[in-house]
């Protein structure tokens, strides 16, 4: 994208404000980001999480986030995922709480939304140890449930023809 693409707007609002609207609107309580620009992420009214593990990949953020929360279990979201809605969130969240991970499906898995229990947290970091930097293999570690999720609400942009013209 050539930029941070947190920071990019789509109709006006950045995507991490997008995203993290409807993790509030789904009960997410509290919501921040983990890593990025803290002074920006800062200015728009969003709690700032260190990724401890910053250019390793997701798996370092997803434990920063499980770290950084008292809650028994965490949504986690790329902020690539501006088109998210809160019932998907919320049906996550109701769903979820047997196991140690549930991932949204589209038809494909969707491993960057995913709602994590604080059980899993001493196998993910074990497998990031281990070397492992990819979501999709330690969810195979783990007990998953998999969410449908409507395709719309999982849409990446992930370049800059995946923006809305």
């Amino acid at each position: 994208m050539g930029r941070d693409k947190a920071l990019i707007e789509i109709d006006g609002v950045p995507m991490v404000v997008r995203v993290a609207t409807a993790l509030r609107a789904a009960g997410c309580d509290p919501v921040f980001a983990v890593g990025g620009d803290q002074d920006a992420l800062e200015s728009l009214g969003l709690r700032f999480v260190a990724d401890e593990f910053p250019g390793d990949g997701p798996v370092g953020g997803v434990i920063a986030a499980l770290e950084a929360s008292e809650t028994q279990s965490v949504v986690v979201v790329a902020c690539d995922l501006p088109y998210l809605t809160a019932d998907t969130v919320r049906t996550m969240m109701v769903a979820g709480d047997a196991f140690d991970a549930a991932i949204a499906y589209t038809g494909r898995l969707q491993p960057l939304c995913v709602l994590w229990s604080q059980s899993a947290l001493g196998r993910v970091r074990e497998a990031f140890g281990a070397g492992e930097r990819r979501v999709k293999a330690v969810l195979e570690m783990l007990q998953t449930l998999q969410i449908p999720a409507n395709p719309q609400d999982l849409a990446n942009v992930n370049a800059p023809g995946d923006l809305p013209q």
